[in-house]
């Protein structure tokens, strides 16, 4: 997976942006606000973090920003965009931080990669303080049958289509519909959240269910 990834790095903001026609970034600034009711100037971990658009946000709301990633190319972007955060290659399933070490947890777009779902999950939860949440956004398929007919036919057909043109790997977006599809349900997710010792507290579904939100809380 990380090789993928590192090969996709340098188009990966500019597919992201297209595919979802910049509604990522709405989705991300709806999810930092989830944190507004701590006083900022938080400590932020953000798993997975990719290019580091995440971290934008957060950083632009005061916060101290700590992300990790599997992709060395991912992370290479990600200090451009936010120098004064820390920036660090390592596995989601095996975290190197101490339990309680953040106010808050972010994973946008990241957890279904995870080879091990709970066990990833669990890690995010031992290194959030008690009081702490936990932010994920993830895709999803609509509800809606004529939707779903559409936007599966849009994720197996056009996106791996532009993924070929632009990044020059068809394969990298041939992984994207099937690991949407492979991924647990908005309702069974929150109950995995909860088998791990988190109190969900929101699932939102987005953009006509294209994107679900989660918030937990560590108790």
């Amino acid at each position: 997976m990380a090789y993928n990834f590192d090969k996709i790095a340098s188009t990966y903001d500019r597919l992201n942006h297209l595919m979802t026609l910049g509604l990522d970034r709405c989705w991300r600034r709806r999810a930092v606000r989830e944190l507004s009711t701590f006083n900022f100037q938080l400590s932020v971990l953000d798993v997975a973090c990719g290019t580091g658009d995440m971290a934008v946000e957060l950083v632009r709301h005061g916060c101290d920003v700590t992300g990790i990633d599997i992709s060395e190319e991912m992370l290479v972007i990600a200090r451009r965009k936010v120098e004064n955060g820390k920036w660090q290659v390592a596995d989601a399933e095996n975290l190197p931080f101490d339990d309680n070490a953040f106010d808050a947890v972010t994973c946008a777009f990241g957890v279904r990669n995870f080879a091990g779902l709970e066990g990833g999950l669990g890690e995010m939860a031992r290194v959030l303080k008690p009081g702490g949440r936990l932010v994920i956004l993830e895709l999803s398929y609509p509800e809606n049958p004529a939707l779903l007919a559409l936007y599966k036919l849009y994720a197996t057909k056009i996106i791996p289509i532009l993924g070929k043109i632009i990044s020059g790997n068809r394969e990298a977006y041939e992984y994207l519909p099937s690991s949407i599809l492979a991924f647990p349900k908005p309702e069974r997710f929150a109950l995995i959240l909860n088998n791990i010792g988190l109190k969900t507290a929101k699932v939102r579904r987005m953009t006509f269910g294209v994107c679900t939100e989660y918030l937990a809380v560590k108790p």
